[in-house]
């Protein structure tokens, strides 16, 4: 069992980043996670504004060594696959290698005018943009012809350090998008919003497809979202609250996994029992605080 952290993405003082970033390396975590979320509002209570993750992620690279960075996910139809693709490639340059890349179709509900985009044929646009992007990432030239996408003789370089191109997760949650992770993808990485039982049908669709594709290597692993407090109904309504700011559903705290240490070593096994060989953490409060216990009283349980 593998353990990384999500990157607190809501902070605006950068020492605050780098010192969470610093103490996340130190401690041995595997990877730090960002999230995209281009258009959203402050407004809700208790949300706070959120930082790219391209940008955060260069910042990351710029405070950490060893420590892989990563985006889950990147809704790709909402982006134009050459200009993601010099990113990640220059990120994985900066990084030395050490970038994950998270991709997603979004669902039909994106604000799709706002990025020069349409609903229309999304996954035709999604796997197309995925080719664009994986062939500038691994041929000195490019010819394409898609639907969306049009290249001729398109090069592009640097290349990234790791090859044939940085790991490539896909974020899914129809049984159709589980099975295209394991055919054009090197792993599945379940959302912080689906539930352990979800995630356990979702990861059953998986492996069904690792036969069929013959991708024996294909990756699992899930975010949590974790709050660890020894007052359980404080533990209960602070993440709530802070849920309720995310994704403004109501209450869909059965997602998360709460309370004393011992609750959530039995959650987190929960999540690993299911199939998840590296589970991202995503701290719901006192991020500092909540990493230095998880690494004491938590994970030492579980690994």
């Amino acid at each position: 069992m593998r353990f990384s952290v999500a990157i607190p993405q809501f902070a605006t003082d950068p020492h605050e980043v780098r010192r969470f970033l610093h103490r996340a390396e130190d401690l041995g975590f595997e990877c730090a996670w960002t999230q995209e979320q281009i258009l959203g509002s402050k407004s809700v209570i208790g949300a706070k504004p959120v930082i790219s993750p391209l940008e955060l992620l260069a910042y990351a690279a710029a405070c950490t060594e060893r420590i892989r960075l990563g985006c889950a996910v990147f809704v790709t139809p909402l982006r134009n696959p050459v200009h993601l693709a010099k990113s990640i490639s220059s990120l994985d340059q900066l990084s030395g290698g050490r970038i994950d890349v998270g991709v997603g179709i979004g669902g039909k509900k994106q604000p799709f005018a706002a990025f020069d985009s349409s609903p229309e044929h999304l996954v035709t646009r999604f796997t197309e943009g995925l080719e664009v992007m994986k062939r500038l990432r691994t041929e000195p030239s490019v010819t394409f012809d898609g639907k969306f996408w049009q290249l001729e003789d398109g090069q592009m370089e640097p290349k990234p350090v790791q090859r044939p191109y940085p790991p490539i997760w896909f974020g899914a949650n129809h049984p159709n998008a589980v099975r295209r992770a394991v055919k054009l993808g090197d792993g599945f990485i379940g959302a912080g919003s689906a539930t352990t039982a979800r995630f356990v049908d979702l990861v059953k669709i998986a492996r069904e497809a690792m036969v069929e594709f013959d991708r024996p290597d294909f990756k699992f692993a899930k975010r949590v979202y974790v709050a660890l407090d020894d007052n359980v109904e404080r533990a209960h309504a602070r993440t709530g609250e802070m849920l309720e700011s995310f994704y403004n559903r109501g209450d869909i705290t059965s997602v998360a996994v709460y309370g004393t240490a011992h609750d959530v070593i039995r959650g987190l096994g929960e999540v690993a029992d299911a199939g998840a060989e590296s589970i991202v953490l995503n701290p719901m409060f006192d991020e500092h605080e909540q990493l230095e216990q998880l690494i004491t009283d938590v994970i030492p349980q579980l690994s």
